[in-house]
Parts: C-alpha cells; structure tokens; sequence
C-alpha cells in the first residue's frame, strides 16, 4: 500500500459558493510584502548578502561580505516605496507581510500602517531561505517572530506567510500559532482546510502571477504596461466567472522595492482603478476574508478512503463491484491519496483494478450479476444496491406480459453469451432497457463482453455518486 500526500483535485467541480458579502462578484485582495530590514545580510547574522528579488536579476550571494547595490536597493523600498505605494493604498484594505525583524527596524512605516488600518500578518523572523532548516530550528524562528511581532506591532499576527517555506512550514506554523489562516500556498482561487499541526487550518492562498516579483526574474514582467495588463485580465476573468455565479478571489502581491518604484506604481494605479469601476468588487483583508470562510464554509470532516484500513475500505467498497469484494483489496493497495477521498477517485481506483483484471476475472464480475427482472429479484434476494437500482426504473412493477418478455430475453442473452444482459439501469428507463435489451442481444460475445464491462463501470460509478452524496 502506498499514499501519495499531495491533494491534485480540490474543489473539483464542486465548487462552494463563495457568497462573498453584499453579493460581491469579486474578492480582491492586496498584500504588500514588508521585508526590507529582513532580508539576508552579514550584518543581520546571515552568512552572505541577498540575492533574491532585487532589480539585480540573477545577483549572487556574497559569502562572508555586505553587497552595497544590493542593500541600497532594499532601503529604497523602505526609504521611497512604501511611502508611494502608502499613499496610493492608504484608503484601501491591505494585508502587510510584515518580516518581524524588518518591521522592528521600521517604527515610521508601522505607524503609517496601523493609521491606515491595515492588518499585519506575520512574514517570519527573516526573509531568508528555510528549506534546509530542521524542523526544530524552524520551529524556534516561528515562535520568535511571533514573539517579536507581538512585541513590535503590540498584537499577535493572524496570519502567516513564510514564502521561502520548508515542507515542514505549514505543520510548524499551525502547531505553534492561533493563525485564522496561513497563505503558504498557491493551489486555489479561493481558500480550503487542511489538516495541520494537529487541527484544522485554514489556507487562504497567495500568488506568484499578480505579483510584482515578475519585475525582478528573467522571463517577468518588464514594464509597467504588462503589469497593468496582466492584473486586469486576471480581474475581468475572475469577475465574469462571477458575474456566471461562481466568485472567486484575485491576490495581488506587492513589494515596496518593486511596486514602489514610480513607473510600476502609476500602472498599480491603473489597474485599481480599472477594478473599482465595476460593481460588485469587494476589497478586503486576507483576515476578513479568513474569518468570513470560517464562517460560511467552517470545516467539514468525512471519512477519507485514502486513509481507511483495509477492511474499512473493503466494507465500504467491496459491493461496489457486485459481489466482487478482491477488486476493493486491490484498490486500497494502489497509491491513494486525498484526490481519491471523493467518488470519481474511489471509481478510478476500483475500475483500474477490474480493467487489469484477467478476461475469467472480469467474466465472473458479469456473472455476479442478477438478471434484470429476474428470479433473484421476485425471491427478494438482490443486494441493497440492485433491489435499489431495479426499482428506480421500475422493473418491480413489471405487467405479467412484460415479466414474460425479460424472462425469455434473459434466457436467450445468457445462452448466447453466457453471462447476464447488464445495464446501469439508473441511466434509463424501462422502455430503453427493453430497447437495448432487443437491440443488444444479437450482436457477437466479444462486442458484448466489452460493453457489459463499460455498464459493469457505470454502474460502478453511480452506486459511489449516490453513496458519496
């Protein structure tokens, strides 16, 4: 047996309603990333300077040596951007990423912050790397930036975005915070649960593509026209897809070192603009937006087949397939993982074990079948599933002219093909039955045996929808 942790589907085509307030069409969300002060640098006890997101596209890290362009870019986010990109977004809802250390370092800028009314999540300790951290180690900086935010913002952070995370962040960061979400992840347009650090959390997921960092990486954004373009495309979309009834929730990411600079600023500008034109947009923190998922969608537990037993998978599953519980003990040993914890997953699981099947495997699958209308049904010994099925097209109300015409039908599709006509009878009614029934019963085995093993799946599949609700 073998799980695969990652959740390829989400939300599928099941997309929760969103009912954003006021019937807003659109979530539109501004984080400003404060890191300036944060970032590596020997004088910060790193051992080399930065080298990441700076207009120095592909710059190197200087062991052991401060790198002045470097630094000096960084303070223009902290001594020029912030004060641009502040006076532009004073008067609208904005989550700051605040580095701990970078906003210990910046007593004016936190002021003007909390003056505006922003929230002020937490960004880490430092803006440095934590991918090679141990978890221990990475566990003491969570708690001193929590520590040092509360000390320095005079609150606790209630959220929480590393960026440059581990495969441990997440778990450490919902172990060690009372956090209303955490935003290490750019999986979805709208938030989820997880389980993490021993409880349920929220994600409220970022994103890399409306986000000024494209300014500072080869293949990115290069003036602000593409900026301004980009950001507006991503609204209408989001917007339309609204307007059709399924809202959603468009992050923009920004850096006062990037966005800060006058030329990307004035096409942010536009881009806003743009957006609150239309009616219908909410502006609103990643906070706000946290607490109202945690209120309209709080978490819902369900039993996961990916991470039932054996037997609880086979006791579950093992009538799917009509009394054929092995293809259930061959599907839990297969790589499941949570994109299975729904009926199309359970379904591919269990048809991938009948299609490798050997043909006298598959062959007695068809042959635990009951005739339609049959004996089994008149002596009331059909599983729940087919008594079920049987009935919802109304075989149990046969005239005793029809009750004739299916026996006598059964009897000469089984001697010609030597195994029972099969139907997913919840795809029709009784009269299509009868019809391909009819149409069916001359053709060769072979055509038959393929096509009994298509409705053998269909079948399959909709005993999993009805049971997965």
């Amino acid at each position: 047996m073998t799980r695969y942790p990652r959740d390829m589907t989400g939300y599928g085509n099941r997309m929760p309603q969103a009912a954003w307030p006021n019937g807003a069409k659109i979530a539109v969300q501004i984080v400003l990333n404060y890191e300036e002060g944060g970032e590596n640098n020997i004088l910060h006890g790193d051992a080399a300077s930065e080298a990441f997101l700076s207009e120095i596209t592909g710059a190197q890290p200087w062991p052991g040596q401060r790198h002045w362009n470097m630094e000096t870019i960084y303070e223009y986010g902290s001594r020029a951007g912030f004060w641009r990109v502040h006076d532009l977004l004073k008067n609208l809802p904005v989550t700051v990423y605040g580095v701990a250390t970078a906003l210990a370092r910046a007593p004016q800028q936190l002021a003007a912050m909390k003056a505006a009314g922003w929230e002020i999540a937490s960004h880490g300790l430092k803006w440095v790397e934590h991918k090679d951290m141990d978890a221990e180690e990475e566990r003491a900086q969570i708690r001193e930036a929590i520590r040092l935010h509360t000390e320095v913002v005079g609150t606790p952070p209630r959220g929480w975005y590393t960026g440059r995370c581990s495969m441990n962040t997440v778990a450490l960061v919902a172990e060690e915070g009372d956090f209303a979400y955490i935003a290490d992840s750019y999986a979805d347009d709208l938030p989820y649960w997880v389980e993490a650090g021993g409880k349920d959390q929220l994600i409220v997921p970022y994103t890399m593509d409306c986000n000024d960092m494209r300014f500072a990486i080869q293949a990115g954004f290069t003036d602000g026209q593409q900026f301004e373009g980009y950001l507006k495309d991503s609204f209408d979309m989001l917007y339309a897809e609204g307007v059709a009834g399924a809202p959603k929730m468009l992050s923009i990411g920004l850096h006062c070192r990037l966005a800060g600079r006058p030329g990307r600023a004035l096409a942010l500008k536009r881009a806003l603009e743009h957006m609150a034109g239309h009616d219908g947009v909410w502006f609103a923190t990643r906070e706000e937006i946290a607490d109202h998922w945690a209120k309209v969608h709080p978490p819902v537990h369900i039993q996961r087949p990916s991470q039932m037993s054996r037997a609880d998978f086979v006791a579950a599953y093992g009538g799917i397939f009509e009394h054929s519980p092995w293809i259930a003990e061959g599907a839990h040993g297969l790589e499941l993982g949570p994109t299975h914890d729904n009926a199309a997953g359970v379904h591919n699981a269990l048809a991938r074990v009948f299609r490798s099947a050997s043909e006298d495997q598959r062959l007695g699958v068809l042959r635990a079948h009951p005739d339609l209308a049959g004996k089994l049904a008149a002596a009331g010994r059909l599983t729940a599933d087919s008594t079920a099925e049987q009935a919802g097209a109304g075989l149990d109300l046969l005239t005793d002219a029809e009750r004739a015409t299916f026996t006598d039908l059964n009897t000469r599709y089984t001697e010609k093909h030597g195994f029972p006509f099969i139907i997913a009878v919840k795809d029709n009614t009784k009269a299509s039955i009868l019809a391909a029934f009819q149409r069916r019963i001359d053709n060769d085995r072979a055509t038959e045996f393929a096509e009994a093993c298509r409705q053998v799946e269909r079948i399959a599949e909709l005993r999993l929808i009805e049971k997965f609700g």
